[in-house]
């Protein structure tokens, strides 16, 4: 293996295992979560935009004090 491709290789890594990194995924988790139960309600794929904006502004501020308090 060449020097730049452990270089990226470490740098990936890094990366994923960062909170910063870990916190979006956590995100976008509940965020594909709410898009597959409200597509469900709708019965029909209701779009990731949709369920993003409906999220953001229906359940983003509960879902980040439930991850920031202890449990």
């Amino acid at each position: 293996m060449s020097n730049m491709q452990v270089e990226t290789s470490n740098g990936s890594d890094l990366v994923k295992k960062s909170s910063l990194y870990r916190e979006f995924q956590a995100e976008r988790d509940e965020i594909m979560k709410h898009k597959w139960i409200e597509s469900e309600k709708a019965g029909h794929d209701i779009g990731f935009e949709r369920a993003l904006t409906d999220w953001i502004s229906n359940h983003k501020s509960k879902w980040r004090q439930s991850r920031r308090s202890p449990h």
